[in-house]
Parts: C-alpha cells; structure tokens; sequence
C-alpha cells in the first residue's frame, strides 16, 4: 500500500505470540462436552474504567482442566502503565506506585500472558471487561487481537438462575451478582478482593461450582452454555 511506503512506522506487524493465538483458533468446535476444553480463570487491575485512557497494572490467571483448577499452575504479572498512577485507584486495589516502578511494560507481559493462555476458554466475570482492554493492548501493542473465546460468569449465573426459575428453586430475582456477593451466596471459598490473581481464582471456583450444577441439569456440550447467554462475538455464556 502507498501509506506503507509513505509511513512504514504506522503498520503494526502482528507479534508471533497472536500469529501463534491465531492459528490455534481457525477451527472451534463448540459441540465438545464442556470438560474436555481447558480454561484459564483470569482478571485484570486497571488505573481505571475508561478504555481510551486507563491502562492494565496487572494480570492474574489460573488454569482449569478436566473442571479442576491445577494447583500451582497461575499467571501473575504487574504491569508499569506509562502514566502515573491515579491515586484513588489505589484505594481500591491497593497497588501503589512503588510496586509498579520496576514492573515491565505492558508489551513485555502481553506476550507471556497470551502463551500462558495457549488453546484455552477465557473465563471471567463481566469478562467483556478485561477482554476489551487486553485487546486494546494488544492491538496497540502487538498488531491484533486475542481469538480464545471467553465464557462470563455472570452471565453462567444467570442462565442458571434462570433454570432454577423454571424449577422454582431457590430464585432470588433480586440478588446481587458481584463476584463476593455470589461467592457468599454459594458458599464457596473466599479470597481478596481487587487481586487480580486472587479474583481469579474467586471468579474459577465460582466457573466450576455453576458449570458442575449446569451440566448436571443438561447443559453438556459448549454450545448449550452458548445458547444459554450469548453477550457477544466469541463471548460465550
């Protein structure tokens, strides 16, 4: 192209991290019962929630195979963003401006986190979130975007809110669905708050303790989950 020629700087070449992420996705299967794919249970601290200018400080994943979250095998990463920290996001997080002096930028961790993830389901809660800002990152940083699709947590307790709703068992119209709130709820494991490793695997014991009962009620293949709660391309449950 001529704006090649003319600006050569302006073509961001795809990182071979994505050209790897890519090709392990040329083909879904979503027909697959759900314990045969793997998931990596991930979250992300921010500087803030505008995504035009808020940046990513850190990453934290875990994985989950055979729907069992393999002790040991976690990601962790702070990220240095490249403008100062905004002071009350850290009363919030609780990461402050010394823990990130020496981090790596955010192009050296993309990388690592997007090998880690390899074939694997993103899982999250709202994870449209995190997703949106580690392709922003991604595409600024790395030339593209990730292909793994992503199931939502949220969205998994609504589907199966709703199936309780047609059994009129145990519906609670009115709950909250933020992360601790459900974790109380069901009476699962507790962990810190505003951690991105820690909310991680919140949000995986969460994943597992929907997914068991959901699959028990029918719901086996990925497609059924998909058809449950579609919030978006690639977005699933």
């Amino acid at each position: 192209m001529i704006l090649d020629r003319l600006w050569p700087w302006a073509k961001n070449e795809k990182h071979e991290s994505l050209l790897a992420n890519e090709a392990l996705f040329t083909e879904f299967d979503q027909n697959r019962p759900i314990e045969s794919y793997e998931f990596v249970s991930f979250d992300t601290e921010l500087t803030g929630l505008n995504p035009k200018k808020d940046q990513i400080i850190s990453i934290g994943a875990v994985r989950i195979k055979n729907l069992r979250i393999v002790a040991g095998d976690n990601f962790f990463a702070y990220t240095k963003p490249t403008a100062e920290l905004p002071k009350n996001t850290t009363l919030i997080h609780g990461i402050t401006p010394e823990q990130i002096e020496l981090a790596p930028p955010l192009e050296i961790v993309l990388p690592q986190f997007i090998n880690y993830c390899g074939n694997s389901l993103l899982v999250g809660h709202y994870v449209a979130i995190d997703v949106d800002f580690v392709n922003r990152a991604a595409r600024k940083h790395l030339g593209g975007r990730l292909n793994n699709p992503c199931v939502d947590t949220m969205k998994l307790t609504q589907t199966y809110q709703e199936h309780q709703r047609r059994g009129y068992i145990g519906v609670n119209p009115g709950m909250s669905f933020n992360l601790n709130s459900l974790a109380r709820l069901y009476d699962l494991p507790l962990f810190a708050q505003h951690d991105a490793l820690e909310d991680a695997l919140q949000t995986a014991y969460l994943f597992l303790y929907l997914i068991k009962r959901l699959t028990a009620a029918g719901y086996v293949t990925l497609r059924d989950i998909y058809v449950g709660g579609l919030i978006g391309p690639k977005v699933y449950a």
